[in-house]
């Protein structure tokens, strides 16, 4: 297993694949990566040498922002939305889809499992 920016990459997927598993990198970030230090993207994480590893680590860390920075950025602007009382900011501070998605039905992800409601049963006549 390689380290790369704190986390440990799989050994045995191509290295444009093994990228991804980094918080702040996806598919065409890591494609943009291996471009510039012109890593073949088929070759697997455990047939690098340790030159080409070093040279993708230093890439990372003086480009992108990454896990832990990223991370914390990003709680930084949510926490920053809600102190500020907007209207992003209260959606997120109870819970609802911030970006104008509907709440009559769906929006399960960001409310939790649905809850019954008391006292609404049919009466059998």
């Amino acid at each position: 297993m390689a380290r790369i920016a704190g986390v440990n990459v799989p050994a045995q997927k191509p290295i444009w694949v093994a990228l991804t598993y980094i918080y702040g990198i996806g598919r065409t970030t890591s494609r943009k990566i291996l471009d510039s230090v012109e890593v073949p993207h088929e070759r697997r994480v455990n047939e690098l040498s340790d030159a080409e590893l070093s040279r993708i680590r230093e890439k990372i860390d003086q480009d992108l922002k990454v896990e832990g920075d990223l991370r914390r950025e990003m709680a930084m602007s949510i926490k920053r939305l809600m102190d500020l009382g907007c209207y992003r900011g209260l959606r997120h501070r109870k819970g609802l889809p911030v970006r104008g998605q509907r709440t009559h039905t769906n929006a399960r992800t960001r409310k939790g499992p649905a809850r019954a409601i008391a006292g609404k049963k049919k009466v059998k006549k």
